[in-house]
């Protein structure tokens, strides 16, 4: 790809993503989400492969269906109160269709189904992406309208990600696949909350990210795409392998690792909000997530490949692994006694 086509894209993104998280007026957001949408599709299908080329096409006819109930929503909403101001959507119209917008622009139940296709058909860096830095913008709309949305709706939808991102996700050989419904599991971790607790919401929005661009980061430098190679990276890169484990085990969310603070706090928040069944249920639900974060953890680090494999071993790896990722993965797993400090901040 051309390194100004490159360029050119990520500052799209770039811009496109600080239009639509700073605006007020409904059009800009419009605008700022197509910027995004029109930038992402270069580096989607920038390897020309027929895999690329379908994903590109998925992801753009959802988006452009998401954008055009969103603006419909504006419209309506503005048709019926004369407001274009986000905070300002009254219409219970117009927050049920927002609400669908935004779920497809995610990815949440029952929108979900283009997100895994589009991740397994993108490249690592271009899916690292759109797990992270391209559900920024819709999680923003939803917080400034947070005081509008329907709660039984946001919480159907919420318990439906979580249970189908945990079931889906346990019979995946496709390590890009397995992130992505790791993503809707934790989509539905911020949904069940966003309500009740905004800021929340975005805490574990931010940890989120910061432990799937480690992730990312760490499969992408070991070059590993499914799980027969991961059984086969130990050998090219045994400390980077160490800190995945631990990485996906804090994805995972279990103690004392980072991704445990989100959802200690909800599961708070939420007995705090007399939904102690909702809680219950949530947290069940995450047990399928942690059972293929332990089956990606025993791939890489604990699994022997047989013999012989299918491909050459490389016994050592050409790239260095970079201050970026050690630095990441130190966050993704050190944070936690550091939650009184984090909570004061947000």
């Amino acid at each position: 790809m051309n390194p100004h086509t490159k360029l050119i894209s990520y500052l799209s993104l770039l811009l496109g993503t600080t239009i639509t998280i700073s605006s007020n007026h409904w059009m800009m957001a419009w605008t700022g989400l197509e910027i995004n949408t029109l930038a992402i599709i270069p580096l989607i299908s920038k390897s020309h492969h027929p895999r690329a080329i379908e994903a590109t096409i998925k992801y753009f006819l959802v988006q452009a269906t998401a954008s055009t109930l969103m603006l419909f929503s504006s419209m309506t909403n503005a048709w019926f109160t004369g407001q274009w101001d986000i905070t300002q959507l009254t219409h219970p119209t117009s927050c049920l269709l927002l609400t669908a917008a935004i779920a497809m622009k995610l990815g949440l139940v029952p929108f979900h189904f283009w997100f895994p296709e589009v991740l397994q058909g993108s490249p690592m860096t271009t899916a690292l992406l759109l797990a992270t830095m391209m559900k920024f913008p819709p999680i923003t709309i939803l917080f400034m309208t947070s005081h509008m949305l329907n709660p039984l709706l946001l919480t159907s939808m919420a318990i439906a990600s979580a249970a189908l991102g945990g079931w889906m996700g346990l019979n995946q050989t496709q390590i890009r696949k397995i992130l992505a419904f790791s993503s809707i599991s934790h989509l539905g971790w911020m949904a069940i909350i966003i309500i009740y607790n905004p800021k929340l919401t975005l805490l574990t929005f931010y940890l989120y990210s910061l432990m799937t661009i480690t992730t990312f980061l760490t499969l992408n430098t070991t070059k590993t795409l499914k799980l027969s190679t991961m059984m086969t990276s130990w050998t090219k890169t045994p400390m980077l392998n160490a800190t995945l484990m631990l990485t996906l085990l804090s994805l995972a969310g279990l103690p004392p690792l980072t991704g445990f603070l989100p959802k200690w706090l909800i599961i708070q928040e939420l007995t705090k909000q007399e939904m102690t069944v909702m809680a219950t249920i949530i947290t069940m639900l995450s047990l399928l997530g942690l059972f293929f974060y332990l089956r990606l953890a025993y791939h890489s680090t604990i699994t022997l490949p047989p013999n012989p494999t299918n491909h050459m071993k490389q016994w050592h790896i050409h790239k260095p692994t970079t201050p970026q990722i050690a630095i990441l993965t130190s966050l993704s797993t050190l944070l936690l006694p550091l939650s009184p400090m984090i909570l004061t901040t947000t």
